[in-house]
């Protein structure tokens, strides 16, 4: 056999199954890769072991999660100084779920500190890479996650989402992310930032794979009072819908109009593979991204600077800058500002559903608009135009997370720099079924989601 690193998450859960491979195979071979690709990236925190039940569906499968995750009697640092060391006293409900189905969590991965930032810089632990390119972003704020996937040291990983922190790396990384409707996944034992946004979703290699890791973790979960009670889907079995019959919405002129030239003609050409695979395409007029995207920072900083007043008190200095300044900035929302953001967070989702979505199953547009920026254009060094350019990588993501819907970001080309492009597929709330059936359609025409960094 081949590198088994490059089997897919479902084709090495069938193999372990079948006997065509040992797990101690697959570890092997994701150690390897670790040891050749850690120096380069920067994608783990921690190597360490702890094997799930041997009868379970991904039996034997390598994974590794965003260091946010608890699990008790182990560390996890959140990419931060100030809980550096920190030894958790409870598991997280993703983790024990992902153990019952028999997954060995190999490590722990690098992220943006307290999962506040879109581009993979940490100040404390080492920004992570783009293994495509390591002089570019790996996004964030799962950036770990996303790297690790793309150069195949594991078969995927947990991240979490508040405002695009799974879709940013899934897309700088040219790996596919879900971005799970809003309580769709328990968030018992992963760290807070802000309670009305914070989602936790996989990313992986391809539709498929997220789908298995979903069917893992979704439900209701007594720990967690806001996780919801609507019932899940097998997702596993949903991917095999296919395309056809399909209503996918899409905005053409709006994506010609504002992508960068390379984003928006391979995004136009994904779905006419989509059409193609027997979905009808709809032009609709876009949502009004900016006011979502600024009704959703109003309520993401409001939440994650309450969530860390008390260390901003005292211990200000042990933030990076990044993180300080947008936790600082936090405090000047007015309480009314915050409370308007949220009383009209019902009627935006009513509206979406209602136009954008009306004769339509699903939303299609490029997860980032630009091409994928360098690390040092949007460090602390990048000067006047850094802001900008962070605002236009997150416009097309944060959205969705104040409307608290899904999306699945997945690879649809590469740019001329060689670096991967993204599209977005969004829906109704828990309509991540469709989504991953539509993803799996593309998937199965195409192999962007199989190339790998070299």
């Amino acid at each position: 056999m081949s590198d088994p690193a490059f089997l897919s998450l479902a084709q090495a859960a069938q193999a372990v199954r079948s006997g065509d491979i040992a797990p101690h195979a697959l570890l092997h071979a994701c150690r390897a890769r670790i040891e050749h690709w850690q120096p380069r990236i920067n994608s783990f925190i921690s190597q360490e072991e702890h094997s799930g039940n041997p009868a379970g569906a991904l039996a034997g499968v390598p994974l590794a999660h965003k260091d946010m995750f608890y699990r008790a009697g182990c560390v996890s640092n959140c990419g931060s100084k100030i809980l550096r060391g920190f030894v958790a006293r409870e598991t997280s409900t993703a983790l024990t779920r992902l153990d019952e189905a028999g997954a060995i969590q190999i490590g722990t991965l690098n992220m943006a500190e307290f999962a506040y930032g879109p581009t993979g810089h940490n100040e404390h632990w080492g920004d992570c890479r783009n293994p495509w390119n390591t002089e570019y972003i790996a996004g964030g704020s799962s950036s770990g996650s996303a790297a690790s996937v793309a150069a195949r040291l594991v078969f995927g990983a947990l991240g979490s989402d508040t405002g695009g922190s799974v879709r940013l790396p899934a897309a700088a990384c040219g790996v596919s992310g879900l971005k799970t409707t809003w309580g769709r996944v328990s968030r018992h034992g992963a760290m807070p930032l802000s309670a009305s946004l914070d989602t936790v979703g996989p990313l992986a290699r391809s539709a498929e794979d997220c789908a298995l890791l979903l069917g893992a973790i979704a439900g209701l979960d007594p720990l967690d009072p806001l996780s919801a009670r609507e019932p899940i889907e097998d997702y596993g079995a949903a991917i095999a819908r296919r395309a056809r019959g399909l209503a996918v919405a899409i905005s053409t002129a709006w994506i010609e109009r504002d992508a960068e030239p390379e984003i928006a003609a391979a995004v136009l050409a994904a779905a006419s593979v989509l059409r193609a695979s027997g979905a009808r395409l709809i032009e609709v007029e876009p949502p009004d991204f900016d006011t979502l995207s600024a009704h959703c920072l109003v309520v993401m900083q409001a939440e994650a600077s309450a969530q860390h007043a008390k260390w901003m008190r005292e211990r200000p200095a042990d933030y990076g800058s990044a993180v300080r300044a947008r936790l600082e900035a936090g405090y000047a929302i007015p309480a009314t500002v915050y409370l308007e953001a949220l009383r009209l967070r019902a009627a935006w989702l009513e509206r979406f559903c209602s136009t954008t979505l009306a004769a339509a199953d699903l939303y299609i547009l490029p997860t980032i608009g630009v091409r994928v920026p360098t690390l040092a254009q949007t460090g602390p060094m990048g000067g006047t135009d850094m802001p900008r350019l962070l605002a236009q990588v997150t416009r097309l993501t944060r959205w969705v997370n104040y409307l608290g819907v899904p999306a699945l970001a997945i690879p649809c080309g590469f740019d001329s720099r060689g670096l991967p492009i993204s599209m977005q597929l969004v829906g109704r709330p828990f309509a991540e079924a469709t989504l991953l059936a539509a993803g799996h359609a593309f998937q199965s025409e195409t192999d962007w989601h199989q190339r790998a960094p070299t």
